[in-house]
């Protein structure tokens, strides 16, 4: 699946200006992704996660360094380019299949090629009978899933995900973590995932990126190397999570 790079990520290094100085965020990070790769960011809150997702979505510019994407250099937004928050963040005015129409209007699409690509994309999530439905009326799996529809329905080629699964309860988070997986597989786009579950990140992801504090670098790349379903009582799981729990137990407050 993997094979040329999709996301090159060199040199990097960010600021924000904070009380009259810089804050530094990131601090020379090289990374490259290759294309259908999944890869999971962990690290310490703070570390420049988001930043870095930010920086992949178009939505900021690096001080230093440059972000390129299936060869082009990013800078700005693009609908190959989708981004998943940790909140749904859908619009209370808007039925389910309003709200996952955004992009496609966006592009100015025609009212029926925009449908039929919001009905395939409801369909994939498994929210077709809830097209219709105020997001008030959704559970908060449900409402992800929505936001999930979102961001495929102009079919990206990555797909950026800033702790999608965060605030959901433990059943739901693994659920979904399984139709993401599925989505992954069935529909070849590049993953890159912010989270702060560890298991979640072995679970999903072909590679692990561990993050050191702000500034943030890069600690280390774990190879997962485990085929899938992934069983997270084997042995050679539980070792990799272990692993990567002393990386991060390096970096507690004394």
């Amino acid at each position: 699946m993997v094979g040329a790079q999709a996301v090159d990520i060199v040199h990097v290094t960010q600021a924000f200006r904070s009380g009259g100085r810089d804050l530094p965020v990131l601090d020379d990070v090289t990374l490259s992704v290759g294309a259908g790769e999944f890869v999971a960011l962990i690290g310490p809150s703070g570390s420049g996660k988001s930043t870095l997702i930010r920086l992949l979505a178009g939505l900021d510019r690096p001080l230093f360094g440059a972000v390129h994407v299936g060869g082009e250099r990013v800078s700005g937004p693009h609908p190959s380019r989708a981004l998943v928050f940790q909140d749904p963040t859908l619009l209370p005015w808007r039925t389910v299949r309003g709200n996952v129409a955004i992009g496609p209007q966006a592009r100015g699409l025609p009212a029926r090629d925009a449908r039929h690509r919001v009905d395939e994309s409801l369909e994939l999530v498994g929210l077709a009978d809830f097209a219709d439905v105020w997001p008030a009326q959704l559970s908060g799996g449900m409402a992800q899933r929505a936001a999930l529809a979102r961001a495929l329905v102009n079919d990206p080629s990555v797909l950026l995900l800033d702790e999608p699964l965060g605030k959901l309860d433990a059943l739901t988070r693994r659920s979904l973590q399984q139709e993401l997986h599925r989505l992954w597989r069935n529909r070849g786009f590049t993953a890159v995932l912010i989270t702060h579950d560890v298991s979640e990140a072995l679970v999903l992801a072909d590679r692990v990126v561990v993050l050191s504090p702000r500034p943030a670098r890069i600690q280390e790349v774990i190879e997962v190397g485990l085929d899938h379903p992934r069983d997270q009582s084997a042995g050679a799981f539980i070792a990799l999570r272990e692993h990567i729990l002393g990386l991060l137990d390096e970096f507690a407050p004394a």
